[in-house]
């Protein structure tokens, strides 16, 4: 299978716009062999990164803060959204996968989800189970019933999200889901990361699309400016480095943990030839899931079910 890392801006808070240049770049890709193709984290709606660049943001009662919050809950991904229609259709036509990072909305909350659009099926969610630090502000838990894989032909492929990679537990059950290829999605790979991604890669026993963005921080004024953000919500923006904030550092990776292919920090689109053979020679010494456990020492139980928080009884 030949599969691809997008590693390009997104368009902040503006979803729409942001689903369009995701078509424009996917079928790029299509035209250039890709049957899987890959997204970073909150593609769509971009990554909330005044959380960490914006003095004050976290703080109770931000006028700023507030007001982002807002946008990106009208913005977000709904449940049988039209506006994925498109994507879906590319999908259906092109026997294709994309992995896509968005902010999604559940009733009044917000999920950073990486949705896994499949060719002639219902995508599959995967909810980020723990929000990191800052992200709490912004984004709910999600829970086991979005631990989830997609049988393809003969690969298995999963995602991950971000610091979820330092979940030892998570990575357990995904590695007894039998990925044969993981989308791990990062806002940056930086160097942690990309140990994180190879390490995944190793203990594994799988193909690792370890998936970025670039970002500046022009692209989030001009994002707000086209959904009509108040004063607010541009006086916290601006309070940012007036720099590039997110660098890329795209990479497809081997289950040796090998780099097969690797961008820098700049929009690129990334390729590489999966040899599905590579995980069953690995798996010769090394195999997590089977002959290097101890089932008779380690048992992990996962809830997969989902939690609403309600139950409604006749």
């Amino acid at each position: 299978m030949k599969v691809a890392v997008c590693q390009a801006a997104p368009i902040p808070f503006n979803v729409d716009a942001g689903i369009e240049k995701l078509l424009n770049l996917a079928t790029n890709a299509i035209e250039n062999g890709a049957k899987l193709i890959a997204f970073g984290e909150t593609f769509l709606g971009g990554y909330p990164i005044w959380l960490d660049e914006a003095a004050g943001a976290a703080l109770w009662d931000h006028l700023g803060t507030k007001s982002l919050h807002n946008i990106i809950l009208k913005q977000a991904i709904k449940q049988d959204d039209p506006r994925l229609l498109p994507l879906q259709q590319l999908c259906d036509e092109n026997d294709v996968m994309l992995s896509i990072g968005a902010h999604e909305r559940l009733r009044n909350s917000i999920y950073n989800n990486q949705f896994l659009m499949r060719p002639k099926k219902s995508m599959l969610n995967h909810r980020k189970l723990v929000p990191t630090h800052g992200e709490r502000l912004i984004w709910n838990r999600g829970d086991g019933s979005t631990l989830n894989v997609h049988q393809h032909d003969r690969h298995v492929v999963g995602n991950l999200i971000c610091w979820e990679h330092w979940m030892p537990m998570a990575r357990a059950v995904m590695h007894n889901m039998g990925e044969t290829i993981h989308i791990a999605a990062w806002p940056t790979v930086r160097d942690t990361y990309e140990i994180a991604s190879r390490h995944y890669a190793f203990e594994g026993r799988c193909f690792v699309l370890a998936a970025g963005t670039v970002q500046h921080r022009q692209d989030l004024l001009d994002g707000l400016h086209s959904v009509g953000g108040d004063s607010a919500a541009k006086e916290l923006i601006e309070q940012m480095a007036d720099k590039q904030l997110q660098f890329g550092g795209s990479m497809i990776i081997a289950p040796d943990a090998s780099i097969l292919a690797k961008a820098g920090d700049k929009a690129e689109t990334i390729y590489a030839d999966l040899d599905i053979d590579l995980i069953g020679q690995g798996l010769t010494s090394l195999d997590t899931d089977g002959h290097y456990s101890r089932a008779d020492i380690f048992d992990l139980r996962v809830n997969i079910s989902e939690h609403n928080g309600v139950t409604y009884e006749k």
